[in-house]
């Protein structure tokens, strides 16, 4: 299976169309988004996915309320963190990096996915992949990126958006 990981669009409208284009071509099943979506019109976007959202919000989602009603339509969205189990993987997300290492050093998971920062992050720690896909804006680096990730293999590409 193969999953897309998105985090801090930050309403890039051409940015997030380019990384729908990407994942749509590599067919992937599902798409995590690890928040700060910004505004509900992101969504006209995210609606272009072949494959359903599974999100967070992010510090700066403003408008939960129109995002979770928008979002509804091609996925879901929750306060974080989200905790799933996806090809015998064992998944936590979070927003903020904060939580990272408890999570990644629990033994409880084998991915741990995270935004916030801007800066993408691929490191192990034991046995647990920990990953930051970067920003699909590009505001902060000037590099706008996502990912996919491959499971149950847990192997991992960043693609570049532009």
């Amino acid at each position: 299976m193969r999953i897309g990981i998105l985090s801090d669009t930050h309403d890039h409208l051409e940015n997030l169309r380019r990384a729908v284009d990407a994942l749509n071509d590599l067919q992937v099943e599902l798409v995590l988004h690890a928040g700060d979506y910004v505004a509900p019109f992101v969504v006209n976007e995210l609606a272009r996915l072949k494959c359903r959202v599974q999100g967070i919000f992010g510090n700066n989602d403003g408008e939960r309320l129109g995002l979770a009603k928008r979002l509804s339509e091609v996925g879901q969205v929750q306060v974080q963190p989200l905790f799933l189990q996806l090809e015998g993987c064992r998944i936590a997300m979070v927003h903020e990096p904060e939580p990272v290492e408890a999570f990644a050093r629990s033994g409880l998971y084998d991915l741990v996915v995270y935004g916030h920062t801007h800066q993408q992050e691929l490191r192990t720690v034991d046995a647990c992949l920990v990953i930051n896909p970067g920003e699909v804006c590009g505001w902060l680096t000037g590099k706008a990126t996502c990912a996919v990730v491959a499971l149950p293999e847990r192997t991992v590409e960043i693609i570049p958006l532009r």
